[in-house]
């Protein structure tokens, strides 16, 4: 059963701004591979301290690209699991939100509540018991190390089909240039 009235508002934009994250996140990946090839001629990284910037560009560009990915999906499919993200709060534990969320002081997120309900993180940061207290870039971490063969299948499957692409760019470019039919 899909959701209804003001929720289904909030569906789309949940949709549209994890949309607009998932287009930043491979933005950033492109960036990243561009600075890589800019700095030194090549895709390929010999060196990890030659190439920290764009290898920092390249890694969070994933990690964002992934998380919006899932995110447009959830919100698309309205999957309970997808939306919420893996069970964490803040980028390494519950305190990245002090002072930041809420008029309640110690307030976080209610997504980041064990059981999640209406004001359930008002003031509730220190309680274990209420609020998860690992952090989201260690989970995530733990997600991709645990899947990283689906992340490098996703991988190759994105560059075989990118590669495709330029193939048959290249060979309507020579199909035009030669002035045969094409259809």
């Amino acid at each position: 059963m899909g959701v209804e009235g003001r929720m289904k508002c909030v569906k789309y934009l949940l949709f549209f701004f994890n949309f607009i994250f998932w287009l930043c996140g491979l933005a950033l990946v492109v960036l990243g591979v561009l600075v890589q090839v800019a700095l030194h001629s090549t895709v390929v990284i010999n060196n990890v301290s030659a190439s920290s910037a764009p290898l920092v560009l390249i890694v969070v560009g994933v990690i964002v690209f992934f998380i919006a990915f899932f995110g447009c999906c959830g919100a698309w499919k309205e999957s309970y699991c997808m939306v919420t993200m893996l069970k964490c709060c803040g980028v390494t534990n519950a305190t990245d939100w002090k002072g930041k969320f809420g008029s309640v002081p110690d307030s976080v997120p209610d997504s980041c509540c064990i059981n999640v309900t209406a004001g359930c993180g008002q003031g509730a940061m220190g309680d274990a018991l209420k609020i998860h207290q690992t952090g989201c870039e260690t989970v995530v971490e733990k997600l991709l190390k645990k899947n990283i063969m689906w992340v490098i299948v996703a991988a190759l499957v994105i560059a075989f089909l990118q590669i495709m692409g330029i193939i048959f760019a290249c060979m309507l470019m020579g199909g035009i240039r030669s002035g045969y039919e094409v259809m």
